[in-house]
């Protein structure tokens, strides 16, 4: 019974790092280049960012080799900003573009790089675990209509709602 419950809680810990049928994290992935302020364009939406406008994504260096990560969003219900702190290590290696990223606890969640401008590190395409977690990144506020058409199209190709997409207002 001991062998069965280990298994079920490793199961469990593990069991948000996979990534959604038709995605495939980006490879020559260069995070140096990949640090900094992103700010979120579109999404689809979940309970942890419903109701935020104006939500950015920093990444920095920790000191044991992950990556501080820190999401900010405004509520407009609320009127005040929320934050949330957390942490990220590559499942592979650190030229794929898969992490693991935690904000509470021993609890991991995936975070795929599936799209990335590959020159100018402008804008990316993320992913969660499934389907239903979708992000469109940039480092600026706004991207070209083609941009966002091709993303679309893209993500819709994979399988993502992309009707249902949420467009941060900045």
């Amino acid at each position: 019974m001991k062998i069965i419950s280990v298994w079920i809680v490793l199961l469990l810990l593990t069991g948000c790092t996979g990534m959604p049928n038709n995605v495939s994290p980006v490879n020559n992935f260069e995070l140096d280049r990949y640090l900094g302020k992103w700010y979120e364009v579109a999404r689809l939406d979940h309970s942890f960012e419903r109701g935020l406008d104006k939500v950015t994504a920093e990444y920095s260096m920790r000191e044991d080799g992950g990556v501080a990560v820190v999401n900010r969003g405004y509520s407009t219900e609320d009127n005040e900003w929320q934050e949330a702190n957390g942490r990220a290590y590559f499942v592979n290696g650190s030229d794929e573009g898969y992490l693991k990223v935690s904000f509470f606890g021993p609890f991991y969640g995936s975070y795929v790089v599936f799209y990335l401008d590959k020159e100018q590190y402008q804008y990316a395409a993320v992913s969660g675990p499934d389907n239903s977690y979708l992000w469109l990144l940039s480092r600026t506020p706004e991207l070209s209509p083609e941009i966002i058409t091709t993303f679309k199209a893209m993500a819709k190709a994979r399988g993502f709602a992309t009707s249902e997409l949420i467009y941060v207002n900045h």
